[in-house]
């Protein structure tokens, strides 16, 4: 992962709001939720939530799918393990210290 996608993750993940939205999907997995439950979840109005779904979007956290008249958003695990693994790069000073299920470092 390149240092400006991280960062551009981290912003984006740097607001209660969509903190809270890309929780909300990663506990789902990967059924995902619709807007219309994630609105509820998460207590903002759709016009809010959509602001906050773009900015996830923009960011690579999550992705977004049309079935039938729905749309679904999901995690993108493999974006957030891949943030995870640039924060963890060279855990404990290159030594071997990083726990894998749990992804933290245990020096």
């Amino acid at each position: 992962m390149e240092e400006r996608d991280v960062i551009q993750a981290l912003a984006a993940l740097a607001q209660p709001v969509r903190l809270q939205v890309f929780r909300a999907l990663v506990v789902v997995g990967p059924s995902g939720l619709t807007p219309g439950v994630i609105a509820e979840h998460v207590g903002v109005a759709p016009a809010t939530l959509s602001f906050h779904l773009k900015e996830l979007t923009h960011a690579g956290l999550i992705t977004q799918e049309r079935d039938g008249r729905n749309l679904i958003y999901r995690a993108a695990f493999d974006t957030m393990n891949g943030l995870l693994a640039y924060l963890t790069d060279h855990c404990c000073q290159g030594e071997p210290g990083l726990d894998a299920r749990v992804a933290s470092c245990r020096c």
